[in-house]
C-alpha cells in the first residue's frame, strides 16, 4: 500500500505545532520538515540512493532527529548503532548490513574514521555537515509529493544480542506506522500530550517515540541521555506528560523525587524492558503515579502489549496483565498446542508490526516467524480477558528437579528486600537437580543484609525449589549495552565461584 509521506501528512494539518524540544529551543513541524528536506538534499547530493543501507553513529539530538526522517526520505533504510558497543561489535553490525555509508556525529568522527578504514565501498558522512542549515544544494533532485511503500523496509535495528550474536530485525514502513497507531489506541491520545525521550534513539523503543511523534503530532521533548533530575524537571516545566523508562530509569526518577508530588499533567509513566518490580509498582501506586508496563520487542517495532491507562490506577497485581495493542494477537503455545488461561508456555505473536525478517539471515527468520507467528522465546500466561503475563525469557528457565523455575520471579523477590537495588538469578548444573538457581547482588550504599539474611528472606516467600542455593553480593551485574542483563556472563561467572549445592538443599524433599 503506497502512502502520503508521514512528515508531509503531519505538516498538512499542524504546522505550528511543536515538534521537538531540545535544550530550550523548539521547532514545530514545518520547521523540523525544512531542516529535514535539506539534509535530505545533502544526502542526495553525498550519493545516498533508494535501497543503500545507512548506518548511523551519533547521540542523542536535533541532527538526530533530522537524520532518522530524512535517510528514509529518500528510499535508503535507516540502521542506527548502538553507542556503547565496541569497534569490532560496531563493524560486525556494519558488514552485516553491507552499509554503503556511515554517518558519525563530532565526538564519534574518529571511531568512525576507525571503522571505515579498510572497508571498500563504506563511505564517512559527518552528521554535522549533513544537518547544517545551508540552502538546499542546486544539483539536489526534487523531493516534495513523495509517497511511502508500506512493505518497504524504513529501518534495521539489531536485537539486543541476550542470546547470541545480534540479528537486524527489518522494520517496515507499515510496522512503524501501525506501531504508532496501535500505541494511541491503547494509551489513548491527549491534545496536550508530550513525550520524553531519554532514552537512546538507538534503541527501538527511542526510535518509535520519534516516528509516533510525527505519526501522531505528539511534540518531543529530547534530552541528550537520561538524567533523573533532569527528567523529573522536564515533567515540572516542559509540560511532558508520557516518560518511556525501564525499570532502573523510573526507580531513580522517584529516589530524586523524593516527597514531592507529579504534577496532574503527568499522566503516564511507559515501562518497558522487563517484568516490572512489584516493590517499584507499588511505591508508584502509592505515590499515585500511573504506570503502564508493556511488554514489547525489537522484532514488532516496540509495544505488544501495554496495561491501558485505565488499569494503571489500580492495584499492582492488576497491573501486570498488559492487553495486546489493538493491531496484535497473541497465543501461548507449548509443544505447538495452544494453553488455556493461566498456564504457561511461549508467547506467540501476530500482526502487523512483526517485522518483515532478519536481513541477510532466511534460516533465522523461518525459525523465529512460522505461518505470519512471531516465536519470541518468552514465556508468559494469558487471563480469562485475554490479558498477558510474562514470565521470563524460555531459553533463561530454569528446570530443577522437574520443577521450572522462573529466574524474573525469583528477582523480584529479592528486588523486594529494602537493600537490594539490583538481583539476577541464572541455573547452575547440578548433578542430581540437573539445574539449581543461584542468585547476585548489588546492595545499598550502607546496606546491613548479608547473603544468610537474604537466603532467610527469600526462605519465607518463595517455595523450597526456588530459593538461591547461593548468593552472592557483587558490585555491579553484567549487562549489555542495552542494559539487559547478560545471564551468560553471569552465569559463566557464578558456576566459577559457586559451591556444590548444599546438604540441606539435597536432602530436602522436593
Amino acid at each position: 500500500m503506497s502512502m502520503p509521506d508521514w512528515l508531509d501528512q503531519r505538516v498538512l494539518r499542524s504546522p505550528d505545532r511543536p515538534a521537538l524540544i531540545w535544550d530550550g529551543r523548539r521547532w514545530t513541524f514545518d520547521e523540523l520538515r525544512a531542516a529535514v528536506r535539506a539534509f535530505t538534499a545533502h544526502l542526495d547530493v553525498a550519493g545516498v540512493r533508494p535501497g543503500d543501507r545507512v548506518a548511523v553513529l551519533a547521540g542523542s539530538g536535533p541532527a538526530l532527529v533530522q537524520c532518522v526522517h530524512a535517510v528514509p526520505r529518500l528510499g535508503a533504510v535507516f540502521v542506527p548503532l548502538n553507542l556503547r558497543l565496541m569497534p569490532p561489535e560496531l563493524g560486525y553490525q556494519i558488514d552485516a548490513v553491507a552499509a554503503r555509508f556511515l554517518i558519525a556525529d563530532d565526538a564519534h568522527s574518529a571511531l568512525g574514521n576507525e571503522l571505515a578504514r579498510g572497508r571498500d565501498g563504506l563511505r564517512l558522512l559527518p552528521l554535522s555537515a549533513l544537518a547544517a542549515s545551508d540552502p538546499l544544494p542546486d544539483d539536489a533532485h526534487p523531493l516534495d509529493a513523495r509517497h511511502i511503500d508500506e512493505s518497504a523496509v524504513h529501518s534495521i535495528v539489531f536485537t539486543s544480542g541476550t542470546t547470541g550474536r545480534p540479528k537486524g530485525a527489518m522494520l517496515t514502513f507499515g510496522n512503524h506506522l501501525w506501531s504508532a497507531l496501535g500505541s494511541a489506541l491503547s494509551l489513548g491520545l491527549h491534545d496536550d500530550d508530550r513525550w520524553l525521550a531519554c532514552m537512546p534513539l538507538y534503541h527501538v523503543g527511542g526510535l518509535a517515540i520519534l516516528l509516533r511523534s510525527v505519526i501522531c503530532g505528539i511534540p518531543v521533548v529530547l534530552h541528550a541521555s537520561f538524567d533523573p533530575a533532569a527528567a523529573n524537571r522536564a515533567i515540572d516545566n516542559d509540560g511532558v506528560t508520557i516518560v518511556s523508562v525501564v525499570a532502573r530509569m523510573l526507580a531513580a526518577m522517584l529516589e530524586e523525587r523524593g516527597d514531592r508530588p507529579y504534577p496532574p499533567t503527568f499522566r503516564l509513566a511507559l515501562l518497558g524492558g522487563g517484568p516490572a518490580p512489584a516493590p517499584l509498582l507499588a511505591d508508584c501506586a502509592a505515590r499515585g503515579i500511573p504506570v503502564a508496563p508493556t511488554y514489547g520487542l525489537t522484532e514488532t517495532a516496540s509495544q505488544v502489549a501495554t496495561v491501558p491507562p485505565p488499569l494503571a490506577s489500580e492495584s499492582p497485581s492488576a497491573r501486570r496483565a498488559a492487553r495486546p495493542l489493538w493491531n496484535t494477537e497473541i497465543r501461548i503455545v507449548r509443544d505447538g498446542v495452544d494453553l488455556p488461561p493461566g498456564e504457561a508456555g511461549e508467547i506467540l505473536v501476530r500482526g502487523p508490526t512483526v517485522m518483515a525478517g532478519y536481513d541477510a539471515d532466511p534460516e533465522a527468520t523461518a525459525r523465529t516467524v512460522v505461518d505470519g507467528w512471531l516465536h519470541t522465546g518468552d514465556v508468559g500466561s494469558l487471563d480469562e480477558y485475554g490479558g498477558l503475563r510474562v514470565l521470563d525469557r524460555r531459553a533463561d528457565l530454569i528446570i530443577s528437579g522437574g520443577e521450572n523455575v522462573y529466574p524474573a520471579e525469583v528477582e523480584a523477590v529479592l528486588l523486594t528486600h529494602p537493600d537490594v537495588v539490583d538481583a539476577g538469578v541464572v541455573a547452575v548444573a547440578d548433578a542430581r537437580w540437573g539445574q539449581r538457581p543461584v542468585a547476585a547482588v548489588c546492595l545499598r550504599l550502607g546496606a546491613s543484609a548479608d547473603t544468610d539474611a537474604l537466603s532467610r528472606f527469600c526462605a519465607e516467600r518463595l517455595a523450597a525449589y526456588k530459593r538461591p542455593d547461593a548468593i552472592r553480593v557483587l558490585a555491579a551485574l553484567p549487562r549489555n549495552a542495552a542494559g539487559k542483563l547478560r545471564r551468560d556472563v553471569l552465569r559463566a561467572l557464578l558456576s566459577r565461584s559457586t559451591p556444590d549445592a548444599k546438604e540441606n538443599r539435597q536432602n530436602e524433599n522436593r
